[in-house]
């Protein structure tokens, strides 16, 4: 054989054979198979990752100590995105529950039958003095503007706050505010005594509103802490500053907030009701407008 004849034979190769359609197919499905199970894991591992991470909060710091107007580009947008469960305040003192003083209180009548207020006169009254309703980032932005950040105080302390944002209307605020100074100065005038009245709620979203509504059988989605001029005040909690100086019990206290809250009802600043099972004052601020509009509302509807 010619040494032209085996360079020849080198060069020719055997076609390459192509692998069956079924053993194609096997292929295709592992390949996909694996890529499910890959994804399914990157998943997985990412959801948690998610559960077990701390949650990153937007931080507070650079927020004054005195109550401030919302702006309409970046302040509004904190009553979303801010933790809805904080509260610059520190941890009150533990109220003494033995050798209270009597404290005299001029209110002796039922706080069911005095404070009666239905939810249809808060909603009108918070309609007309109040925001329109936030839902989202968007209506943060238009709707923000006049709310005042409500903070703890020598008037009020401000509960965490699990299903409402600490922010009022002006008329709103500056109700709760008055409401303190006549509790603090209605205490020093019968002997003195480290107490401070509690608040329990505030500002509401709709999200908010859903949340509580799982919760609260009492809750109506069309609250009244949606418009900003609405707040609840507990009269069964109060907060104790100084449990060495002059003791009083909680129940003289009550007596003595729905004093107070009833006079300010009388003279046409609120509406009022009284909650039971939340065992709060149930407040909306009134404003000119609603002086104005209140002899063709009716009380008697259901409560909130």
């Amino acid at each position: 054989m010619s040494q032209t004849q085996i360079s020849d034979k080198k060069k020719t190769t055997r076609p390459r054979r192509r692998k069956p359609a079924r053993r194609r197919k096997r292929i295709r499905r592992r390949r996909i198979s694996w890529f499910r199970v890959s994804l399914a894991a990157v998943l997985f591992t990412a959801l948690i990752l998610s559960l077990t991470l701390p949650t990153c909060r937007h931080s507070t710091s650079d927020i004054p100590e005195s109550e401030q107007d919302v702006s309409p580009r970046l302040d509004s947008l904190r009553v979303l995105l801010a933790s809805a469960d904080t509260t610059m305040a520190p941890e009150p003192a533990v109220a003494p529950d033995s050798g209270c003083i009597p404290l005299q209180s001029r209110f002796k009548a039922s706080l069911g039958r005095t404070f009666n207020d239905s939810n249809h006169v808060h909603l009108s009254a918070s309609v007309l003095s109040g925001i329109l309703p936030i839902s989202d980032t968007r209506t943060a932005w238009q709707h923000g503007r006049g709310l005042v950040e409500v903070r703890s105080c020598k008037d009020f302390y401000v509960d965490r706050l699990s299903h409402s944002y600490p922010y009022l209307t002006r008329s709103g605020a500056a109700l709760l505010h008055e409401i303190g100074r006549r509790f603090n100065d209605s205490l020093a005038a019968r002997g003195g005594g480290a107490y401070r009245i509690k608040v329990t709620s505030l500002l509401r979203t709709s999200h908010t509103v859903g949340r509580l509504r799982r919760v609260n059988r009492n809750a109506t989605a069309t609250s009244a802490h949606q418009y900003g001029a609405t707040f609840d005040i507990s009269y069964s909690k109060f907060i104790c500053d100084d449990s060495t100086g002059t003791r009083r019990s909680f129940e003289d206290l009550k007596n003595m907030l729905a004093e107070i809250v009833d006079g300010l009802r009388d003279e046409g600043r609120c509406f009022v009701k009284h909650e039971r099972r939340q065992a709060c004052f149930h407040i909306t601020a009134r404003s000119e407008n609603n002086n104005n509009t209140d002899n063709n509302i009716t009380e008697t509807d259901t409560p909130r």
